[in-house]
């Protein structure tokens, strides 16, 4: 059965180093927004700004697990069991710091981005293990998929934050 991961360390090897680069450079953004931070900008950061790194996170921690040398599937599926589930509570906290933003009003895209594809992407995470004793080839895909899209959310909502604060914010000083 774990020869079924065998074909995967690029992929995850890619993943995880792309997670872990943009986790470091939301931080630079960060650190250069932080001379100016716009109104309500802790409000908004945990709306906004927390779950990108989150979901970079998750992306790179779901590449350490599944490039780590398993005897069995048994911890590692237990374990994206928990990531997963995490995953979807995390979405509902999202979501109400979202609802309970008074700085700035999310719209349709914001909703799609930062609750929908995130909810979908964990969702397929925390069935993983309940599929992986007899469709493991499928479960890896699905994994594989919800890593690439946490990553592909992540890179949008980057952009679209420094964008937002850049061509908003910036032209409002």
């Amino acid at each position: 059965m774990m020869a079924e991961l065998d074909g995967w360390d690029n992929f995850y090897v890619m993943g995880g180093t792309a997670a872990g680069a943009l986790i470091g450079l939301q931080f630079v953004v960060l650190t250069l927004l932080a001379e100016r931070p716009p109104k309500g900008a802790a409000e908004v950061g945990a709306a906004f700004l927390t779950p990108t790194i989150v979901h970079f996170g998750v992306t790179l921690l779901l590449s350490a697990l599944l490039l780590a040398p398993w005897q069995t599937m048994g911890i590692p599926a237990a374990l994206l069991g928990i990531i997963g589930f995490s995953g979807v509570v995390y979405t509902g906290i999202v979501v109400l710091s979202m609802r309970r933003l008074e700085a700035y009003h999310p719209e349709l895209e914001d909703w799609f981005f930062h609750v929908v594809l995130p909810l979908a992407a964990y969702s397929v995470i925390v069935w993983s293990p309940f599929a992986a004793s007899s469709h493991l080839h499928a479960v890896l895909f699905g994994v594989g998929a919800a890593a690439l899209l946490l990553l592909f959310v992540g890179i949008h909502n980057a952009w679209d934050n420094v964008a937002y604060t850049v061509y908003v914010h910036y032209n409002e000083l």
